[in-house]
């Protein structure tokens, strides 16, 4: 059985520019097939606008708003929302006036080589 506690993952900067603590991935856990993290980005902070080939990504805002793009579509986004974000789609989450936290799963798990931008 594996259970890891948040508060004890070391967070760090994706190749997006959010900060992410990783909950379970291959980096601290016997996953094969996804990664689930924690994400933050500060009040008017955004990811820079990228996209993942392989990896299909679910963003689940737990608190702050802000705006979602997915393929030039922008759509408000709050605590209780669940995102689908396609593998090959662009996409590109901008803060509001507050921190803006999620959850972000990838299947296959979250890579670096996977990250691209124009």
């Amino acid at each position: 059985m594996t259970i890891n506690q948040i508060t004890e993952q070391e967070p760090f900067t994706t190749a997006d520019g959010s900060t992410i603590r990783s909950i379970l991935d291959r980096t601290n856990a016997p996953v094969e097939n996804q990664s689930l993290a924690e994400a933050t980005l500060p009040p008017a902070g955004a990811t820079e606008r990228h996209f993942h080939n392989k990896s299909e990504e679910l963003y689940f805002i737990l608190e702050g708003s802000g705006r979602m793009e997915i393929d030039g579509d922008m759509q408000e986004v709050g605590p209780g929302d669940a995102i689908l974000i396609a593998p090959g789609a662009w996409h590109q989450i901008i803060a509001g006036e507050s921190n803006l936290r999620f959850l972000c799963c990838c299947a296959p798990p979250y890579s670096h080589k996977d990250t691209f931008f124009a």
